[in-house]
């Protein structure tokens, strides 16, 4: 392990791994290194300096900083100094999260020979779909691409959360994770719902849709995600019917999709015309404005705007 390890991207779960990893090495190669944590917020001037000062005891040591990228002056000077010349049996892990704060000392660490480790971010649906498949590609399991789309779908919007999700699956099951099994587990949370109304919206099955809306609303949902989920749908596809007949793994990666989204897209596309997804796309804007406070019935308003959907796409 090199005497400095820079930690760099937005990503918690990816970074923290880095970080418990990087901390875990140091304990197995040493058990008795001594781990001290810093943080940004709160830092005090010199503090950095007196905790990697030798001990009486001697002993490795491991200081892992956090939060950097926030950083006081104070803060980033005691490191560029730490850099400039690094304590005997002392390793310094910090963790960047991305912006121009602190740059100065990213350069540094680089220059000095520090490991690098990435924390990208983890925003579209495509790469939520690469790190599920990832997560259970390294515990040497298989999920089928459906469970995967079902997965991002249900436990999606929170990173942390998708890899709780992995890990319960991963430790609950056997075998091959399909959709039933990703359906028995998360098939009820609010992100699950609101795509089946909108799937069944936007394959013009208004009565299925406006079926799962109404059981939706009786368990408590709220209108506004499901709301929320429509007009993504038919965003995707737009973008998709803009975006030509090439391979769907490339107009995924041009569109910033999972190529099953692209797939999903355009077998919903045949029931759609231009003028059709513009007509369903300001009835799901009005539901919107009215879910949120502009109108009477939030329940009626999604109603309304499935219905309008379901004419719009007759119009092909």
């Amino acid at each position: 392990m090199p005497p400095l390890v820079l930690v760099t991207g937005p990503e918690d779960v990816l970074a923290q791994r880095a970080l418990t990893a990087t901390v875990d090495a140091l304990r197995g190669a040493d058990p008795d290194v001594e781990v001290i944590r810093l943080d940004a917020a709160g830092y005090e001037s010199g503090a950095l300096g007196q905790h990697t000062s030798p001990s009486l005891f001697g002993g490795a040591k491991a200081i892992v900083v956090r939060g950097v990228a926030e950083a006081a002056d104070d803060l980033v000077e005691d490191l560029l100094a730490h850099v400039a010349d690094p304590p005997e049996d002392c390793t310094l892990i910090v963790w960047h999260s991305g912006g121009n704060r602190g740059r100065k000392l990213i350069d540094a660490m680089k220059k000095a020979g520090a490991r690098v480790l990435e924390a990208p971010a983890i925003k579209s649906d495509r790469d939520k779909s690469d790190f599920v498949q990832a997560e259970f590609r390294s515990n040497s399991r298989r999920i089928s691409p459906g469970a995967v789309r079902a997965l991002v779908e249900a436990v999606g919007k929170d990173v942390t959360e998708l890899a709780s999700a992995c890990a319960q699956l991963i430790a609950d099951t056997d075998g091959m994770v399909d959709e039933d099994v990703v359906e028995r587990y998360h098939g009820g949370r609010v992100e699950a719902t609101g795509f089946r109304v909108a799937d069944a919206a936007v394959a013009g099955n208004t009565a299925e849709a406006l079926r799962l809306l109404r059981h939706a609303i009786a368990a408590g949902v709220d209108p506004v995600p499901i709301v929320a989920v429509l007009a993504m749908q038919l965003r995707q596809l737009v973008k998709v019917s803009g975006a030509g007949r090439g391979h769907p793994a490339q107009v995924a990666k041009t569109l910033g999709m999972a190529p099953w989204q692209v797939d999903k897209a355009r077998r919903s596309l045949h029931g759609w015309s231009d003028d059709g997804l513009g007509e369903a796309i300001q009835a799901v804007a009005a539901a919107d404005f009215d879910v949120k406070g502009g109108g009477r019935d939030p329940v009626y308003a999604v109603e309304r705007a499935i219905l309008a959907m379901s004419r719009a796409r007759s119009q092909r």
